[in-house]
């Protein structure tokens, strides 16, 4: 379905971004002393804005998480804006009517959406991505994400493997998508400078995003993990799924191993965000590994009450 819109899609992306001469670190904004200031505020702002497990769609004020890096998504869903050069990276679309949220803090910010080339997916649920083509309509940003993922956002439809499919309504379908692995998809990661990692678990297309974000010589990884809780319809039982679960754990063991300066997540309260922003940065108060092991622990929970050992 999206291999007519790939060539023209892809050749721009291609023109706005870095080249190889010109990393995307090169062009981003550094932070003076003062501009660290005013952040850290807007970042602990955002623990008066907002409760832990907040409604999805409730506006939250956007704010500057580091160098080149913003959060612009709601109170309960997370979009993150990565800008470059010449072009942005947009991870997420939170809801529909989330979606106008995102955009409205995109240019609140001073950035021009129709300046956004890339749109990442966390992983293929309406919360996180039931806005994606509203924001692909706003930008004519090119979607990439897992090939599970892209396909569930090309139909609107839940993919059969999902633990959750069948309990959500359609969303509405994106003109174009390119899996990850793909080699334009490739391509443009590259030239993004950001990696991408699948990490299967709370849906079967979900995928963990890396970044480096640089200002006054100082350069951060920031990872944007997903949910990775054992969430299911009634009927549904990991322990069924034993090829599923292998690749489940596997994405826990590869976010416990990634370099993680900071530690961002879909839904801001698996990651305890809004607690985290008091501080006035993001910094420290959890790691990747410590994400991991709370997930971990999580689906081990729930293989014992499938197995009747825990209540």
């Amino acid at each position: 379905m999206f291999a007519k819109f790939l060539p023209a899609a892809f050749l721009a992306l291609s023109a706005c971004v870095p080249s190889e001469s010109m990393p995307a670190s090169d062009g981003l904004p550094e932070s003076t002393g003062g501009e660290r200031e005013l952040h850290s505020s807007d970042i602990v702002r955002f623990t008066s804005d907002c409760e832990k497990w907040d409604d999805w769609d409730k506006p939250a004020r956007p704010f500057q998480i580091s160098a080149n890096t913003y959060y612009v998504g709601t109170c309960g869903i997370a979009a993150i804006l990565i800008t470059g050069v010449g072009g942005h990276a947009l991870i997420d679309s939170g809801t529909e009517d989330g979606a106008d949220v995102v955009l409205a803090n995109i240019a609140a910010l001073g950035f021009d959406p129709a300046d956004i080339g890339l749109l990442l997916a966390s992983h293929e649920h309406f919360d996180h991505v039931g806005g994606m083509a509203k924001v692909q309509d706003a930008t004519g940003g090119l979607v990439i994400s897992s090939e599970i993922a892209i396909e569930v956002m090309l139909t609107g439809e839940d993919h059969p493997d999902d633990p959750q499919a069948g309990i959500h309504e359609p969303m509405r379908p994106i003109a174009h998508g390119v899996p990850y692995n793909d080699g334009a998809g490739r391509d443009v990661l590259r030239l993004f400078e950001i990696t991408a990692l699948p990490t299967p678990g709370h849906t079967p297309g979900a995928m963990t995003w890396s970044w480096q974000s640089c200002g006054d010589d100082v350069c951060q990884t920031i990872v944007y993990a997903d949910s990775l809780s054992p969430v299911s319809g009634d009927e549904y039982k990991f322990s069924e799924h034993p090829e599923y679960l292998a690749a489940y754990r596997a994405g826990l063991e590869n976010i416990a191993a990634l370099e993680c300066d900071i530690l961002l997540t879909p839904h801001p309260s698996h990651s305890k965000m809004i607690e985290r922003a008091a501080a006035g940065t993001f910094e420290g108060g959890m790691t990747c590994a410590e994400y991991a092991d709370g997930k971990l622990a999580d689906i081990e929970a729930r293989l014992a009450r499938e197995a009747g050992t825990n209540p």
